[in-house]
């Protein structure tokens, strides 16, 4: 249940603000009212079994609300006591006995108005009621919805129809859109719940490498009968496929109260890790050559140490929500070679570190997103080069084409770097699209850095604000689907990017909050590369 340490009241002011911006100079003075419903329980198809309920975001951002079914009616209007003060009306569903044989019930009127902030709290039977009443009180408001889509909660006609009744012009022109943009800035409030998030599921990551480093440590024994006479308890587990990965990180999540997954948790090992979002989470890790009789034997070879894993890299890319706010954190970690990363899998994770690192260096807020992702691909371009995967002037037959410029200009860096180097993060793991990536966006009236398809996939093109919260997760990649469109590049020693493919990708992802000066890394588990190595080889 929320508590009225939500500011839902403060959040409905700033929406109305966005809203009456948006609206044409001769309807921004008029009463404007909003209606939204809530989700309701989903059930898999054809069945009564129910499926996990999360609340709209929109509804919970304005309302506090996580109980399904409810719904919400707010009014306000320019230069009247409403513009400090609007009605905020929340319905939720009254208590059946029936479904409380089955389930936990909704509050009562009364529990639910002590920990909810808003003006009145009622049953859905007297919404129509609600909406005749505030349609007569103010003739002439404007209603608002979201839009008429299977992406958000339907308000039955049977809740509409007195707006009709009423002649009361209904829009879904604007609502969405002022919602984004309240929602891109975020308040203290919300940034303790991200904070929340972030703790738990960085948490949960470095418990995944600690159980690896004790995997390596040969400190995970099997009690008597384990795995024969009785299952494997939780501390006789070893990591030896995704699947397991993935568990252990949403059990440890779920011990600390998050309900949910922010998104489905990418858990890719070895080569797979190319796969930006590769949510299958179902193959074992890669392992060497297999010995005499290891067909007989199986699953419990592993706690034995009688197969030894191949060197790779186990990417992570999970996060949890906490009160409806996400997290999104990744992190790429070494398997087999004793928990070490080899040396070419090293020289790619510590140049996504050197991305990462100089993309916190120039965050402020003015600075135009744009100029991250540039950052990084110039960075990238600038280590392949020390690398020798990407040439240089100097190399055998080469020249000028293999300038840095010249080869940033060519766009070759994004087959190693496809994707964006953040996006907006908030109530969404990729918050509020319209207003972090708009159509109409004069900020990019034409690219100024690098080559177009740098931009392709970046999911946020606005200027850094305080109060942003944006992930930082730059990475680098040997797709072959990515990679065939360009093995012919002029810019490429093929030769040496061939000793690189085997990494598969690594990506390296923190979440921080823009501030007046800079930023603040919300993450807390590390990253660099000999804390990494430590924790997975169990040295500390």
């Amino acid at each position: 249940m929320a508590s009225k340490t939500y500011p839902a009241q403060k959040h409905v002011i700033k929406t109305f603000a966005k809203l009456v911006e948006l609206l044409p100079a001769v309807e921004q003075n008029k009463p404007q009212i909003i209606l939204l419903a809530g989700e309701v329980t989903p059930f898999r198809n054809d069945t009564d079994r129910e499926m996990p309920f999360r609340q709209e975001s929109n509804f919970y951002y304005l309302s506090g609300c996580r109980v399904p079914g409810s719904y919400l009616l707010l009014a306000y209007q320019s230069g009247t006591s409403l513009a400090n003060q609007p009605s905020s009306h929340l319905f939720i569903p009254k208590a059946e006995l029936a479904d409380i044989m089955w389930s936990v019930p909704p509050p009562s009127l009364a529990e639910a108005s002590a920990t909810h902030d808003v003006t009145r709290v009622d049953h859905p039977a007297n919404l129509p009621d609600a909406i005749q009443e505030l349609v007569k009180a103010f003739p002439g408001a404007l209603v608002h919805t979201l839009p008429t889509s299977r992406l958000f909660p339907t308000i039955p006609s049977q809740y509409t129809a007195s707006f009709v009744a009423a002649n009361a012009p209904v829009t879904e022109d604007y609502l969405l859109t002022a919602l984004h943009r309240a929602r891109l800035i975020k308040d203290a409030e919300e940034i303790e719940l991200i904070r929340r998030a972030n703790q738990i599921s960085s948490r949960a990551h470095e418990t995944v490498m600690r159980v690896l480093g004790q995997g390596v440590r040969g400190m995970i024994k099997r009690g008597k009968g384990a795995g024969t006479d009785r299952p494997l308890l939780p501390s006789e587990w070893l990591i030896q496929k995704e699947a397991e990965a993935e568990a252990l990180f949403v059990a440890s999540c779920r011990r600390e109260d998050a309900k949910h997954q922010a998104y489905l948790p990418i858990v890719a090992a070895s080569t797979r890790a190319s796969t930006l979002h590769y949510c299958c989470n179902d193959r074992e890790f890669a392992w060497g050559p297999v010995q005499p009789n290891d067909h007989k034997n199986c699953n419990d070879l592993a706690h034995d140490h009688e197969r030894v894993l191949d060197p790779q890299v186990l990417l992570i890319d999970a996060g949890c929500e906490w009160k409806c706010y996400a997290s999104d954190i990744t992190r790429t970690m070494p398997v087999g070679n004793g928990g070490k990363f080899t040396p070419e899998a090293r020289a790619i994770y510590e140049l996504v570190l050197e991305m990462q690192r100089l993309s916190f260096e120039a965050l402020k807020p003015g600075l135009h997103w744009d100029a991250i992702q540039f950052i990084c691909h110039r960075t990238l371009v600038r280590g392949f080069q020390r690398l020798g995967i990407f040439k240089t002037p100097d190399s055998p037959n080469s020249g000028s084409w293999n300038a840095e410029e010249a080869i940033l200009a060519s766009g070759v860096s994004s087959a190693f770097f496809p994707h964006g180097v953040g996006h907006s993060l908030g109530m969404d793991v990729h918050d509020v699209p319209s207003a972090s990536k708009p159509e109409k966006n004069e900020t990019i009236k034409h690219i100024e850095f690098g080559h177009e398809s740098f931009y392709t996939y970046l999911r946020l093109r606005l200027p850094l604000e305080e109060g942003m919260v944006v992930t930082v997760e730059p990475g680098i990649y040997f797709s072959p689907h990515l990679l065939a469109p360009v093995r012919d590049s002029k810019h490429i020693d093929q030769e040496v990017l061939k000793r690189y493919e085997s990494v598969g990708g690594v990506r390296i992802e923190d979440v921080v909050v823009i501030t007046k000066d800079g930023y603040e890394n919300l993450t807390t588990v590390r990253s660099d590369t000999e804390w990494v190595e430590k924790v997975c080889s169990g040295e500390i």
